[in-house]
């Protein structure tokens, strides 16, 4: 059987990390796509060059025409501003949306029957522009957050109890911004709930910093942002589609009328198979956390419209 092939759309650290992984992984052929004349291709020969060093035969290539693409299996979307210090998600905004509505068109025109995973900051505004550009039906189209913020959570639990992260189980809901709502009544760390191993002054202070998660490692990188762990939770999605895992797995999918939601992306558990995006899995939130989804669902309206404006300017 022919390889799979995987498009990563903007080659910069994430895109990068993203075709390394994929080709360790053995997930399929590669195509880094970036404007940056030079960059894909340097990166993606440095990669073929690790090939018989870690045994995979993959063909990685590197190319500045999004032409390239063509007959992806799956589209990875990076490209765009990315945040510097100081610098909130929702300032990245104007920008990006013209950058994103740029790549939308390639895909819509070059790899019309992709799953599309959308990295770019602001996400939940990245991933609507995604969706309303290329008119992609809404289970082929989602966004990477949920994965990465709820991994986040599990790392700080996990750090406060000197215990390995699989033993936490965890999930974060909601835009992935400084608003987003990491569920503790669905935290359990070995089956226990987290709320009864540790104090609740504690819990406030890594669930504070699981929403700053992004911005701390901006503030220590000074020049860039996360792209490590941003690239593991994607790939974590692109494995689910390709190997039709049916997991279950926090992303940004399109709402229609679950957990109160209509016509938004919002981050919430659903199952990525073969279908792409299967079903949105509903799960029984405390009032207070329904509050907070209620609010970060708020900001991803007002988010939204600012994009749209952009948009269509």
């Amino acid at each position: 059987m022919p390889r799979k092939k995987l498009a990563m759309i903007g080659a910069g650290m994430i895109g990068g990390t993203l075709a390394h992984l994929a080709a360790l992984k053995r997930l399929g052929d590669v195509v880094l796509y970036d404007v940056v004349e030079g960059m894909p291709q340097g990166k993606a020969l440095d990669l073929l060059e690790s090939g018989p060093i870690e045994g995979f035969d993959a063909a990685i290539t590197g190319t500045n025409d999004i032409a390239d693409i063509a007959g992806a299996d799956v589209c990875i979307v990076t490209a765009g501003l990315a945040r510097k210090p100081g610098m909130s998600r929702d300032d990245l905004l104007s920008t990006n949306v013209k950058i994103m509505k740029a790549i939308a068109d390639g895909i819509r025109e070059h790899a019309p029957d992709s799953f599309v995973i959308v990295i770019t900051n602001p996400l939940d505004a990245m991933v609507t522009t995604m969706k309303k550009v290329t008119g992609f039906a809404k289970n082929m189209v989602v966004g990477q957050a949920g994965v990465l913020d709820s991994s986040r959570y599990r790392t700080f639990v996990a750090l406060e109890l000197d215990v390995s992260v699989q033993s936490v189980s965890a999930i974060v809901l909601g835009g992935h911004g400084d608003d987003m709502v990491p569920v503790r009544s669905l935290c359990h760390v070995g089956g226990v709930p987290v709320d009864k191993l540790i104090p609740a002054e504690r819990l406030e202070a890594i669930e504070e910093r699981t929403r700053k998660g992004g911005g701390e490692i901006v503030n220590l990188l000074k020049t860039g942002s996360a792209f490590y762990s941003p690239a593991s939770a994607a790939i974590r999605m692109a494995e689910a589609y390709l190997f039709d895992k049916k997991e279950i797995l926090p992303c940004a999918a399109l709402l229609e009328g679950e957990y109160g939601v209509d016509g938004f992306y919002v981050g919430v558990p659903v199952q990525i198979g073969a279908g792409g995006v299967e079903r949105v899995v509903e799960v029984e939130l405390t009032a207070a956390e329904k509050k907070m989804l209620a609010e970060s669902v708020e900001h991803v309206r007002e988010l939204v419209a600012a994009a749209d404006k952009f948009l269509s300017a």
